[in-house]
């Protein structure tokens, strides 16, 4: 259950509601999900989250597709169900296919393993390695 009430259409600022018109725009569809339902309690911090948002997710060095991606990676490393669920939608809209989303998952369970492996070791970085 959430911490806070998911505010509908209705009980929105004229502030969140400007920033809720510019997710529906950006996005191109009426809905908008319950992250910004919830932070929408703080106008400001909606509107800073999702101008911040909207810059790191655009078309860049990274296609739209890896970065969803990478986002599905580091949301399941933190054990956020929420963006787990939420970016594998939108990977899946972006084209990722079933046997990309096996590959992603096997990269993250293989770095998630060595990772504690180096991290308990306490495996000195190769000289090599550091620039």
């Amino acid at each position: 259950m959430a911490t806070v009430s998911l505010l509908s259409d209705e009980q929105l600022t004229p502030e969140a509601r400007a920033v809720f018109d510019d997710i529906r725009a950006v996005r191109g569809a009426e809905f908008v999900n319950n992250f910004w339902r919830a932070l929408a309690h703080d106008p400001a911090l909606l509107r800073a989250t999702w101008e911040r948002l909207k810059v790191v997710m655009a078309p860049g060095a990274l296609d739209p597709l890896v970065k969803e991606m990478l986002y599905v990676a580091v949301s399941a490393s933190n054990g956020c169900e929420y963006c787990a669920h939420s970016h594998t939608a939108s990977a899946r809209a972006k084209g990722m296919t079933p046997e990309m989303y096996g590959e992603l998952l096997a990269v993250l369970g293989m770095a998630n393993q060595t990772n504690a492996l180096a991290s308990a070791l306490q495996v000195p970085v190769d000289d090599a390695f550091k620039e």
